[in-house]
Order: C-alpha cells, then sequence, then structure tokens
C-alpha cells in the first residue's frame, strides 16, 4: 500500500486492526518523521511535533491503540497532506 492508501485508512478510522506495520513506519517516514530504533520499538520523531511517537509490532501488524495515537498526532497537528 503506498503511504496515501495508509494515510486514508488510518483518518478513516475503520481499519485500525488492519494496517500494517511496515506501511505505517512507510507512511511516517514519507512524511518527513526520523526514525530511530531500539529493540523492537520504533521511535519517530518531526521537528515542531511535541509527542514522540513509539511503535512495535505485533505480528506484522501496527498494534490498534498505536495507529489511533498516530491519528490523534496527525489531526492535531494538521498533517494531512504530507504523503
Amino acid at each position: 500500500m503506498n503511504p496515501h492508501k495508509t494515510l486514508e485508512a488510518l483518518l478513516r478510522g475503520t481499519s485500525d486492526y488492519n494496517i500494517r506495520f511496515t506501511e505505517l513506519t512507510g507512511m511516517l517516514r514519507s512524511m518527513g518523521f526520523s526514525e530511530r530504533i531500539r529493540s523492537s520499538h520504533h521511535m519517530y520523531s518531526k521537528v515542531g511535533i511535541r509527542e514522540l511517537i513509539d511503535l512495535q509490532p505485533e505480528n506484522g501488524m501496527a498494534k490498534a491503540y498505536q495507529v489511533r495515537q498516530v491519528r490523534k498526532i496527525l489531526l492535531q497537528y494538521q498533517l494531512l497532506d504530507t504523503p
């Protein structure tokens, strides 16, 4: 899935349990987030964003509560047209 389709799925909020971890992390990187990996934790930061996004894969999928956290941050900082 390309970053635009991943963003669309994320914003719809109807498939929080069905977003692949690699698609979510790829979308964040395409939006200009920097990635740092420690063990299974993938941490994302971006200039101007106070929150650190901390993601861990679960059987190749993103965890639903983390998908909701990403959506909240993207909406809060109005980063919806970036990928």
